[in-house]
């Protein structure tokens, strides 16, 4: 009997050594369908460091669709399902994730200031068990004010479209506040959130006679781009973007970091992590590289001569 009970004991041992894929949480602010190249990007990094989903990791997607408030609920549900890596597609993504596990790694890309948000205690030292990719978009806000004002020279008012859902609402409006006083152009705030309040804020440009328009950095806003872009070309405002996508979609310009790098970067951390790399050690990184990308027949649809100053600056150039 007891040579009998081992017999049917040992598959059931053997199977519980055995060790289960790993699973990563992939928890986004945005749209499956718009961050599908982002997701890619992730993958990509992820099979570099030695992880191809399906064949020896396994990834749990979450899109919160730009209802921010979802992120919590989202970040716990994948902390139950016992995911051995968290990856956090935006600052409130990493927060939720944050505030869900003390425990699970977290790998965040975040166009905050981490450090500011709360989310490590240093960027060569996160400590905790966050660490990541900032791209510090929030920071390149004046900068996009600046290029779209040497753009459209004649100017006197720019409007700001921004989410005031996003942590970083205040910060993009003061900052940008103070850029516009020092360039001398009136900066009214446009407050969008949903779809009909992105169409509502474009039908107002023309009631504010803005010469030009900054869309704010919001993972939401990426996943609406071809309504950004339709809308801009619509009313015939020059408007200036965080994302390429934007441009090669059809927008006026814009001025920032490589998402799909950023992301590659992003699934290289979460793939050393399954390889037994802590958090605590892996420094957040920072892109050293910003593009600008200036399509050249939006720019001729807008009856805007675009400077060589501009033109000898530009990364890439959409004829």
């Amino acid at each position: 009997m007891i040579l009998g009970g081992s017999v049917v004991a040992w598959p059931r041992a053997a199977r519980a050594q055995q060790k289960a894929m790993p699973v990563i949480g992939f928890l986004a602010s945005g749209l499956p369908g718009p961050s599908a190249p982002f997701a890619a990007a992730f993958r990509q990094g992820l099979s570099e460091a030695g992880y191809i989903e399906g064949q020896n990791v396994a990834i749990e997607y979450r899109w919160a669709e730009g209802n921010y408030d979802r992120l919590p609920a989202l970040a716990a549900d994948l902390v139950g399902r016992k995911v051995d890596v968290i990856s956090a597609q935006s600052t409130l993504s990493a927060r939720a994730a944050k505030n869900a596990t003390s425990t699970v790694p977290i790998v965040f890309t975040s166009g905050n200031d981490p450090v500011a948000a709360g989310l490590v205690a240093s960027l060569a030292r996160p400590g905790g068990n966050l660490t990541g990719v900032s791209f510090l978009t929030v920071e390149l806000m004046p900068k996009r004010l600046e290029l779209l004002s040497e753009l459209v020279p004649h100017a006197s008012v720019i409007a700001l479209l921004v989410n005031p859902n996003i942590s970083a609402a205040e910060r993009i409006i003061r900052d940008m506040q103070e850029a516009a006083r020092a360039k001398g152009v009136q900066l009214p705030i446009l407050n969008a959130a949903t779809e009909s309040e992105i169409d509502a804020a474009y039908t107002s440009l023309v009631q504010l006679q803005a010469g030009a328009l900054v869309v704010g950095t919001d993972p939401f806003f990426f996943s609406r781009r071809e309504q950004l872009v339709a809308l801009a070309a619509r009313h015939a405002v020059p408007a200036i973007y965080e994302w390429r996508e934007n441009v090669a979609s059809g927008g006026l310009v814009s001025y920032g970091i490589n998402n799909v790098a950023v992301l590659r970067e992003a699934g290289i951390y979460a793939g050393k992590i399954l390889a037994g790399a802590k958090p605590a050690d892996l420094p957040v990184q920072q892109p050293t590289k910003f593009e600008l990308v200036i399509n050249m027949k939006t720019a001729n649809s807008l009856g805007l001569t675009v400077p060589q100053s501009l033109f000898a600056r530009a990364d890439e150039v959409i004829e």
